[in-house]
């Protein structure tokens, strides 16, 4: 069974609501709702991305500074809410101090470990660059905590088509050898709208099909 592209736009039609930031698991809403995580380097365009995927164009902050996301941002998608995304620290940010980095990577590793209603992570990945050292960590963490995850390439208006294809390729190889990582990439724009649609209904087939 798999879910139409109705299905994702139907999910994110309706509220979708800022509900508490969490600098620790303790914070975090009762694990009632299924929830899908979203995480990528500091730059990589996610609060952009997160913007296009949910219609609201304020609804993620931006900021020319990266890294300032320092907790699990909680939203509430529906009303009533049907489940809830995650906003991840970004991570990769060398110009952070030391104890603040490895309060990020505490904070995300107890989170894939232990969030049971965790459905799936959304691995951003800036398709000009493809994976990096530190995307590569960030994979093997979520094998390891056996955390299923999907790639997608941010910014895929920032490259010609014959070389997203030929990046795409490339990663597709490289995830086919990730134990968790879940098949097929997602190739978006949030400035172009590119793969959101598709990216919405993945949200809503990790949610509520666990595909």
């Amino acid at each position: 069974m798999a879910g139409s592209l109705e299905d994702g736009r139907r999910l994110f039609a309706g509220p979708v609501e800022f509900l508490l930031a969490a600098p620790r698991l303790d914070i975090l809403p009762p694990p009632t709702l299924p929830e899908v995580a979203v995480a990528g380097r500091s730059n990589v365009g996610k609060s952009s991305l997160l913007n296009a995927l949910t219609g609201r164009h304020g609804l993620a902050r931006t900021s020319v500074t990266p890294g300032r996301t320092q907790e699990l941002i909680v939203f509430d998608v529906g009303a009533p809410p049907v489940m809830r995304l995650i906003d991840m620290p970004g991570y990769g940010f060398a110009e952070a101090p030391k104890d603040i980095v490895r309060q990020w990577q505490y904070l995300i590793g107890d989170y894939l470990r232990g969030r049971v209603v965790l459905k799936r992570v959304l691995l951003l990945i800036d398709c000009r660059h493809g994976f990096k050292a530190v995307d590569q960590e960030i994979m093997t963490l979520l094998d390891k905590a056996a955390v299923s995850y999907q790639i997608v390439l941010t910014k895929a208006d920032k490259v010609k088509p014959t070389a997203l294809a030929a990046m795409l390729e490339r990663m597709a190889d490289e995830a086919r050898k990730q134990p968790a990582a879940f098949p097929g990439l997602i190739a978006t724009s949030s400035e172009k709208g590119t793969g959101i649609a598709e990216l919405r209904l993945a949200v809503w087939e990790a949610a509520f099909l666990g595909s």
